[in-house]
């Protein structure tokens, strides 16, 4: 599960927390589609614009707040940009960058704990050690789990990988859904790899054959390679 797959499923999973952080109040959200957390892109404002104006069409009465969520330090301008203007069409939206986020509010929720090793801190690795601490104190373990497994996955912008595995329970990452998914789409991948690898073979395999039979029948190396997709060298080895 990448890092902007993990911040979506944070964002539905505690949807309450987002709008207190995002908006100063706990107010019940819709799930609308697209959502996105983000790297700098010099087509954002245009996608921004693009998407309340697509939303607006299918929730006129929906109140949207549009905000743009950059995760790590950067010197992009791009990451100040909070308008489209083209001609008469000017459409507004909001920017946080995580690193200028005061520590404190993002470990106020549990829904963004997982953010806390990005935000504003001098110490990312005393900051991860904080938030472990908090996660032990969550009472129910599916929350445990994958607020754990969100923070082993986020934090890895910002820490290495040996200071997250001795920081944080991998007991509980691996009851977690999102470690469940990094499995099932690891095993995907691991399948699709097989089969591509396996018909590349097939297919090396078959064009070799036709280029020997082809050598049998005394036809030119020049053919052989048009035909075949063979290098000259192969063609040579075959002989």
């Amino acid at each position: 599960m990448s890092y902007d797959s993990t911040c979506k499923f944070l964002a539905e999973t505690f949807p309450t927390d987002f709008a207190s952080w995002l908006l100063g109040e706990p107010i019940p959200l819709t799930k609308l589609e697209p959502s996105e957390l983000t790297e700098p892109n010099k087509n954002m404002p245009f996608r921004m614009a693009d998407y309340r104006l697509r939303l607006y069409r299918k929730f006129t009465e929906r109140q949207i707040h549009q905000v743009v969520i950059y995760l790590t330090p950067t010197k992009s301008p791009l990451v100040y940009q909070t308008e489209f203007n083209i001609g008469e069409l000017l459409h507004r939206f909001n920017i946080i960058r995580m690193w200028e986020q005061p520590t404190e509010i993002l470990q106020q929720y549990q829904g963004l704990l997982p953010f806390a090793p990005l935000s504003g801190t001098s110490n990312p690795e005393e900051t991860l050690r904080q938030v472990a601490k908090q996660i032990d104190n969550i009472d129910d373990r599916e929350v445990q789990s994958n607020v754990t497994a969100a923070t082993a996955i986020i934090s890895g912008l910002a820490l290495e990988k040996q200071i997250i595995q001795r920081l944080l329970r991998s007991d509980l990452m691996k009851e977690s859904v999102i470690y469940q998914e990094i499995l099932l789409e690891g095993k995907a991948e691991g399948k699709a790899e097989g089969l591509i690898e396996g018909e590349i073979k097939g297919m090396t395999k078959e064009r070799t054959q036709i280029a020997l039979n082809m050598l049998h029948s005394g036809i030119s190396l020049d053919l052989i390679t048009q035909i075949t997709g063979l290098s000259i060298e192969q063609i040579q080895k075959l002989q």
